[in-house]
């Protein structure tokens, strides 16, 4: 399988630590956002949206990130990030549709004001924007918080896709200056998803190769 992503996108990197973490036998190939490469007619074949990531299993090809780390998941026997049971899945699958409906574009207006617009040369932050975004997180992480005291993982009481899936756009924690320091639950969990091998190996600040493979010595949880 190949796993097209780029290591600065919020999207794909919720994608990559799930295949990480389930030692799925996947090549990661690098789509360079910077120059371009997502616009390509082949990547557009893959992916009309022009989007990362995109999962290529022979013939089949996925795209949405949620959706590929629940299919590595329904591949791999024995996983424990994706239960099983109908209403465990649920639960799972409530926090996934929260993070891609409001969590992560909610961080992302802040991202793009932030971080991404001065690194393309779009000019400053537009604080009408800013303070929307930072509204919207805020009112996110109040409903994250909350549900996260006494918890040490989002649900079922271990890690889970929903954990991915959420811990993902606060790799944008620094650059867009997210307004979460104030809730102490969120930094605690988050704690805990940084020390996860797989948060660690999909590090952005690391040199990406073109191509990696998961190989079994190095598909490590």
């Amino acid at each position: 399988m190949n796993l097209y992503h780029h290591p600065m996108s919020l999207n794909a990197r919720r994608a990559v630590m799930a295949a990480l973490h389930l030692r799925a036998p996947v090549d990661l190939v690098l789509v360079d956002l910077q120059k371009g490469h997502q616009r390509s007619v082949d990547h557009l074949r893959r992916n009309p949206n022009g989007k990362v990531p995109v999962l290529e299993d022979g013939d089949f090809v996925l795209w949405e990130s949620n959706a590929i780390m629940q299919y590595l998941a329904d591949v791999t026997p024995g996983q424990s990030v994706y239960p099983q049971g109908a209403k465990e899945r649920a639960d799972v699958n409530r926090w996934l549709f929260w993070s891609a409906h409001h969590f992560t574009p909610a961080v992302g207006v802040l991202n793009w004001e932030r971080a991404v617009k001065p690194l393309i040369g779009l000019g400053n932050a537009d604080p009408t924007e800013v303070s929307r975004g930072e509204k919207l997180v805020i009112e996110c992480g109040r409903v994250l918080d909350t549900h996260l005291a006494g918890k040490d993982w989002i649900t079922q009481g271990r890690l889970t896709l929903a954990d991915f899936a959420l811990a993902a756009p606060l790799m944008a924690m620094t650059r867009a200056k997210l307004p979460l320091g104030d809730f102490v639950h969120i930094r605690g969990w988050f704690a805990r998803v940084r020390d996860l091998d797989a948060w660690q190996r999909t590090n952005p600040g690391q040199d990406a190769p073109e191509r990696a493979t998961l190989s079994p010595e190095t598909r490590a949880r």
